[in-house]
């Protein structure tokens, strides 16, 4: 059956508008004339109509003012929803990607779909390694920012899915290959910078696989001590480098920049010290955490909430170090031999008690001087945290008193802050204190 055209007339229909004689013409004078309407009639109709709708509107709000509100309401939030959409889709969606070609885009977007939208995992990582052949079918650098920067995700997203095999397994590859590149092409001329940014992207990785190596479901301590040592070894090899060339060839900074590429900022050299420290804290190896968390204090630019935590950590490892130990790290690390046996005195433990109860008050102090909005809750704890570390400070050298006002203060303040744990460390504290008083 034939379809039947949409503006088609019936067939009688049509037969009698075609035996219909055909309208007379009208001559030109016998037209309507067009009337003409004054400007101030205009005028006054559009005031008329403004006027109805002004009154008709407040007619509706005082009949109906609860309805008549909410209904704005929607109409408000509907438009600003709408303009907040568009801001985030040109701002988040399309300037995200701008540096990638559409093919690559099309798929990283599906694949962000799958990982910040609606979580599915191996939906996210089939359309991650499609956008990846995509990029290498069309010849993009796989070292650029825009590729390692792909592989990175997708070692976040299995990370947060708590599959920590898999992310270490995509981060070590992306290591590997990217040391290999440098081995190969990193001091051709024409690669400076390039080199740089890729060993600067190398850095970055190893500090991750060791914070992925310490994890609860992987715990291979060895593992991460030796990517985080590269790490650190690293990134003072290459400052050298630099300064040595600064000097030599009596460069600015920013000759240097333009010439080698920037390099990791200070904060950045400090937050690879203390991932460092952090592990040595963690195998109780204090003497190698110690010179590491004031390295990185050294280098942290401002005093901010991250300041209170370096230097309660600090004080944390003075107060936890072996007297001895100590003197043979910092003979070590000023000798740079290891069979030069340590001289000079040894300091007393009393005086490295000392000198952590003096970070821990620095810490309380610093953390007094910081104000909202700059203030946050890395603030609180470690002034939950210090107060408590002075308690244990005061304990160790036999200041009871001292230990019991510090573990309240440490107590009152942990409940301000919602913080569990540090109350109920400090309150057994003090329980133990009261009871070996009685």
């Amino acid at each position: 059956m034939s379809a039947r055209p949409v503006f088609a007339l019936p067939l009688r229909q049509a037969a009698r508008r075609t035996l219909q004689p055909p309208p007379r013409p009208r001559c030109l004078h016998t037209l309507p004339r067009r009337s003409h309407t004054k400007p101030t009639q205009c005028l006054h109709q559009q005031r008329r109509q403004a006027s109805t709708f002004t009154a008709n509107a407040r007619a509706l709000f005082a009949k109906n003012p609860l309805q008549t509100t909410l209904a704005l309401s929607a109409i408000i939030a509907g438009i600003a929803g709408l303009a907040y959409a568009n801001y985030l889709y040109q701002t988040y969606i399309l300037a995200a990607f701008h540096n990638y070609p559409d093919a690559v885009a099309k798929k990283l977007r599906r694949a962000l779909y799958y990982t910040n939208t609606d979580l599915q995992p191996q939906e996210a990582v089939k359309y991650y390694r499609q956008a990846l052949q995509v990029a290498e079918e069309i010849g993009m650098d796989p070292f650029s920012d825009e590729i390692m920067g792909v592989k990175i995700q997708v070692a976040k997203l299995m990370e947060e899915v708590r599959q920590i095999g898999k992310a270490i397994q995509v981060l070590e590859i992306l290591r590997n290959d990217s040391l290999e590149w440098l081995r190969r092409y990193g001091d051709l001329e024409h690669n400076r910078e390039k080199r740089t940014r890729v060993l600067a992207k190398c850095v970055g990785i190893a500090v991750k696989l060791g914070e992925l190596y310490g994890s609860a479901e992987i715990y291979d301590r060895d593992a991460a001590e030796e990517r985080l040592v590269w790490a650190v070894e690293t990134v003072l090899k290459e400052r050298q480098r630099r300064d040595t060339l600064r000097t030599t060839q009596n460069l600015t900074e920013e000759e240097l920049q333009e010439r080698e590429g920037r390099w990791m900022t200070d904060s950045e050299v400090g937050a690879s010290l203390e991932a460092l420290a952090l592990n040595y804290e963690a195998k109780d190896q204090y003497y190698l955490a110690t010179p590491l968390f004031l390295q990185a204090l050294a280098l942290h630019p401002t005093k901010n909430c991250h300041t209170v935590i370096l230097m309660n950590n600090l004080a944390s490892s003075l107060a936890q170090q072996s007297p001895r130990a100590a003197r043979a790290a910092q003979a070590y690390a000023v000798s740079r031999n290891i069979d030069e046996r340590p001289t000079g005195p040894t300091v007393t433990r009393e005086t490295m008690i000392q000198n952590a109860r003096t970070w821990a008050q620095k810490a309380l102090d610093v953390a007094a001087g910081i104000q909202p909005p700059e203030r946050d809750e890395e603030c609180d704890l470690g002034c939950a945290v210090a107060t408590h570390n002075l308690a244990e400070f005061a304990e160790m050298v036999g200041d009871v008193a001292e230990a019991r006002r510090r573990y309240g203060e440490a107590v009152s303040l942990g409940r301000a802050i919602g913080f569990g744990e540090g109350v109920e460390n400090s309150s057994a504290r003090l329980r133990k204190l009261d009871g070996a008083a009685t």
